[in-house]
Protein backbone atom coordinates (compact mmCIF):
# COMPACT_ATOMS: atom_id res chain seq x y z
CA UNK A 1 0.00 0.00 0.00
CA UNK A 2 1.57 3.32 -0.76
CA UNK A 3 1.97 6.12 1.77
CA UNK A 4 -1.29 8.05 2.49
CA UNK A 5 -0.91 12.33 2.37
CA UNK A 6 0.04 13.40 5.67
CA UNK A 7 -2.91 15.32 5.20
CA UNK A 8 -5.38 12.84 5.10
CA UNK A 9 -3.85 10.35 7.62
CA UNK A 10 -6.06 9.11 11.04
CA UNK A 11 -4.52 7.79 13.74
CA UNK A 12 -6.00 5.66 16.57
CA UNK A 13 -6.92 7.56 20.14
CA UNK A 14 -5.54 6.75 23.01
CA UNK A 15 -8.58 5.93 24.55
CA UNK A 16 -9.14 3.37 22.15
CA UNK A 17 -5.83 1.87 21.64
CA UNK A 18 -5.33 1.40 25.62
CA UNK A 19 -8.67 -0.42 25.70
CA UNK A 20 -8.10 -3.89 24.94
CA UNK A 21 -12.14 -4.28 24.69
CA UNK A 22 -12.23 -1.63 21.33
CA UNK A 23 -13.81 -3.37 18.53
CA UNK A 24 -12.85 -1.49 14.80
CA UNK A 25 -16.28 -2.00 12.29
CA UNK A 26 -15.64 0.33 10.03
CA UNK A 27 -12.92 1.82 7.69
CA UNK A 28 -13.66 3.74 4.26
CA UNK A 29 -11.42 5.38 1.79
CA UNK A 30 -11.84 7.81 -1.25
CA UNK A 31 -10.16 5.66 -4.11
CA UNK A 32 -10.11 5.86 -7.70
CA UNK A 33 -13.01 8.05 -7.92
CA UNK A 34 -15.15 5.69 -5.98
CA UNK A 35 -16.06 4.78 -2.16
CA UNK A 36 -14.28 1.64 -0.53
CA UNK A 37 -15.22 0.19 2.39
CA UNK A 38 -13.83 -2.60 4.92
CA UNK A 39 -17.00 -3.26 7.43
CA UNK A 40 -17.35 -5.48 10.25
CA UNK A 41 -21.04 -6.20 11.52
CA UNK A 42 -20.17 -6.32 15.12
CA UNK A 43 -23.49 -5.22 17.06
CA UNK A 44 -26.19 -7.82 17.32
CA UNK A 45 -28.60 -5.03 17.34
CA UNK A 46 -28.21 -3.35 13.71
CA UNK A 47 -29.80 0.16 15.15
CA UNK A 48 -26.30 0.46 17.45
CA UNK A 49 -24.41 0.93 13.65
CA UNK A 50 -27.15 3.26 13.02
CA UNK A 51 -26.39 5.60 16.06
CA UNK A 52 -22.49 5.11 15.02
CA UNK A 53 -23.08 6.51 11.65
CA UNK A 54 -25.28 9.36 13.11
CA UNK A 55 -22.97 10.41 15.38
CA UNK A 56 -20.25 10.49 12.74
CA UNK A 57 -22.23 12.68 11.18
CA UNK A 58 -22.31 15.09 14.00
CA UNK A 59 -18.80 14.72 14.47
CA UNK A 60 -18.04 15.06 11.06
CA UNK A 61 -20.22 18.34 10.46
CA UNK A 62 -18.41 19.98 13.43
CA UNK A 63 -15.10 19.09 11.94
CA UNK A 64 -16.24 21.25 8.82
CA UNK A 65 -16.89 23.89 10.93
CA UNK A 66 -13.62 23.69 12.70
CA UNK A 67 -11.40 23.08 9.78
CA UNK A 68 -13.28 24.71 6.79
CA UNK A 69 -14.89 27.38 8.60
CA UNK A 70 -18.73 26.13 7.57
CA UNK A 71 -21.91 26.62 9.28
CA UNK A 72 -22.09 23.24 11.48
CA UNK A 73 -25.71 23.16 11.04
CA UNK A 74 -25.31 23.61 7.32
CA UNK A 75 -22.87 21.05 7.28
CA UNK A 76 -24.71 18.80 9.14
CA UNK A 77 -27.46 19.10 6.66
CA UNK A 78 -25.90 18.70 3.88
CA UNK A 79 -24.47 15.08 5.00
CA UNK A 80 -28.04 14.14 5.87
CA UNK A 81 -28.65 15.22 2.46
CA UNK A 82 -25.97 13.45 1.50
CA UNK A 83 -27.53 9.75 2.87
CA UNK A 84 -30.74 11.04 1.40
CA UNK A 85 -29.30 11.26 -1.95
CA UNK A 86 -27.99 6.99 -1.69
CA UNK A 87 -30.50 5.60 0.15
CA UNK A 88 -33.31 7.11 -2.96
CA UNK A 89 -30.41 5.35 -5.41
CA UNK A 90 -31.90 2.08 -6.86
CA UNK A 91 -28.07 1.10 -7.92
CA UNK A 92 -26.15 0.96 -5.43
CA UNK A 93 -24.53 -2.36 -4.91
CA UNK A 94 -21.80 -4.12 -2.49
CA UNK A 95 -19.22 -5.66 -4.13
CA UNK A 96 -16.66 -7.79 -2.72
CA UNK A 97 -13.26 -7.64 -2.75
CA UNK A 98 -11.48 -11.29 -2.82
CA UNK A 99 -8.61 -11.43 -0.25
Amino acid sequence: MTQEISEFQLTTPESVASDPDAVEFTRMWWSRGEPVMSIKPAFNDPRQYGHMLALAAKHMAHGYAVRHGQDERKAYNAILEGFSDILKRNDVQTLVEKE
